[in-house]
């Protein structure tokens, strides 16, 4: 038997299969004997497919196949669709969870906040500490920038139009990116990681401690007083990830780095998730609140919240409940 009265004989197998992808409703609900002819069908044509290739049938049944091996595969791979109750119990208590319970974000916790109010006090009690350790040009760029009243309050300069966005995208790249170095920098086996949390917390924990004895001290803390809990909390969670990246290498579990590794980053993605959306969150109020005329106990008001909740989500949701 020539090839072309082979798939001469199989053409039906194709147009019975074309008229289950090009039907309306879904083979899923045919019931099982339909998904089972939908399965064998499918596995027919791909070996048609190969065949036609191997033996260089005309070029048009040969595109014909091909389209038809794709729309059934997409017909019987397609991906899963969004699930509002499976999303809530995802971000509601199984992150939470897993958060709590990890080890790496409790010891990026204690290092960074211990250090930040180490070098807080130290850098108010003894002048000049602050410029030693986050350099004079840092130190000076931050009190002329809060010299005068932020834009958009009572005294400041007036606001202009496309400010606010402007700086919420600038907050945004410069938020993500220093959380992105802790999470990348956690790979160097740990130590990346560690050193980075341990030079921001140190660095940020010297600049509070110097402007509270400046006479910017006002207007900085009315600028930084509201987003300050997300910020920071974003970068713990990130050198959080990096750490815990770095550490598989080392701990592997019995198994192979790569394999650790990969394992490893897949638990991470939940912790770097979270840092992004509080990136995201303290650019916006960073931009639009930070800067504006509220008062001050509205702005500390946003920070209590803005602690409140996270204490909520990592905490209280976190914590893991008996059945």
């Amino acid at each position: 038997m020539k090839v072309s009265d082979v798939f001469e004989s199989r053409s039906a197998n194709w147009r019975e299969l074309d008229e289950l992808c090009s039907s309306r409703r879904s083979w899923r609900r045919l019931g099982a004997e339909s998904a089972a002819r939908f399965a064998a069908l499918y596995r027919a044509t791909c070996a048609d497919l190969a065949l036609a290739d191997a033996y260089q049938l005309p070029p048009g049944t040969i595109r014909y196949l091909h389209r038809l091996v794709g729309r059934a595969h997409n017909q019987l791979y397609r991906s899963k669709g969004f699930h509002a109750g499976t999303w809530a119990r995802q971000l509601l208590r199984d992150v939470p969870q897993r958060l709590f319970s990890d080890n790496c974000l409790r010891l990026a916790f204690c290092i960074f906040w211990g250090v930040f109010l180490l070098a807080a006090f130290l850098a108010y009690t003894r002048p000049g500490l602050a410029e030693r350790l986050a350099g004079k040009e840092f130190v000076s760029m931050a009190e002329q920038m809060h010299s005068r009243p932020p834009q958009g309050t009572p005294g400041g300069p007036p606001r202009q139009g496309e400010t606010a966005e402007a700086m919420v995208g600038f907050y945004i790249f410069n938020n993500t990116t220093i959380g992105l170095r802790c999470f990348a920098y956690g790979l160097i086996l740990g130590v990346g990681g560690l050193y980075e949390t341990l030079f921001n917390a140190a660095v940020l924990g010297a600049l509070f401690g110097h402007m509270a004895h400046t006479p910017q001290r006002s207007y900085f803390f009315q600028f930084i007083t509201a987003h300050a809990p997300l910020e920071l909390t974003g970068i713990v969670l990130s050198s959080a990830a990096g750490m815990r990246l770095g550490f598989s290498l080392i701990h592997t579990g019995g198994l192979t780095r790569l394999a650790s590794l990969r394992r490893t980053g897949r638990e991470s993605m939940p912790i770097m998730a979270a840092a992004v959306v509080l990136f995201v969150l303290a650019a916006v109020i960073e931009g639009f609140l930070s800067p504006s005329g509220a008062p001050y106990p509205v702005k500390a008001l946003v920070a209590v919240a803005s602690a409140g909740l996270l204490m909520f989500y990592f905490v209280i949701l976190g914590r893991p409940h008996r059945p």
